[in-house]
């Protein structure tokens, strides 16, 4: 799980037990995120009905993003493929 969060927004370990500390909010999460990783256009597909590709709302895609990666990792599919490698 914490590899999904670190490709997605370039977090540590560190940094991000520092979040879960604070109990930062998934806006301030994302916006203090050091990098969105560049592939993050390569995640498609449905997550609670909404098409994570075609989510217009900035903050609201970057949490479906990470919905459908935790969606996949549960599914069983490999980090290999998660990630987008």
């Amino acid at each position: 799980m914490h590899q999904i969060i670190f490709w997605l927004t370039g977090y540590d370990e560190l940094r991000l037990q520092e979040i879960l500390q604070n109990q930062t909010t998934f806006e301030d999460f994302f916006k203090n995120a050091p990098l969105l990783n560049p592939n993050v256009s390569k995640i498609k597909g449905v997550i609670c009905g909404y098409r994570v590709e075609e989510i217009e709302d900035p903050l609201m895609q970057k949490i479906r993003y990470l919905d459908k990666l935790v969606d996949e990792l549960a599914k069983g599919k490999t980090l290999e493929k998660i990630l987008r490698t």
